[in-house]
């Protein structure tokens, strides 16, 4: 498990029992060159401290980036992580144009069936191999 230090890592705090949300962060790692991400679930104590500092922040309906000392929900957390991963995923950038009250309509229709369309776990994916090494507890 990886242990917080002060580096430009992005950290992606995400719902450890959502099936949707531990696809999304495997994809992630995969195509993360650099080793720009850390992730950490909202069930996990390290997640709980970074909140903690930011209580508005409590929603398990949005994936949470937090880099360069902000916190990016929703729709602009997926652009930002997308944008941190180069081409081509930072495309998707362009949807910036778009209000952030638009794209984060279409952000919650996902979120709030994600458990109904891709399944739930009864507890946080446990990481191994070299993913865990990037995982905070």
């Amino acid at each position: 498990m990886a242990k917080y230090e002060s580096t430009n890592a992005a950290v992606i705090l995400f719902d450890g029992v959502c099936n949707l949300c531990n696809w999304t962060v495997k994809f992630i790692y995969k195509r993360d060159k650099k080793k720009k991400f850390r992730f950490a679930s909202f069930q996990s104590e390290f997640s709980k401290r970074l909140l903690d500092k930011r209580t508005a922040e409590t929603n398990f309906d949005s994936v949470i980036l937090f880099h360069n000392n902000n916190f990016f929900t929703k729709s602009d957390a997926v652009i930002e992580i997308s944008s941190l991963l180069g081409f081509p995923w930072n495309i998707l950038r362009i949807f910036k144009i778009l209000p952030s009250a638009f794209r984060d309509t279409f952000y919650d229709f996902i979120a709030n069936n994600r458990y109904k369309w891709f399944g739930k776990m009864d507890a946080c994916m446990i990481p191994s191999g070299k993913i865990k090494d990037l995982f905070f507890e």
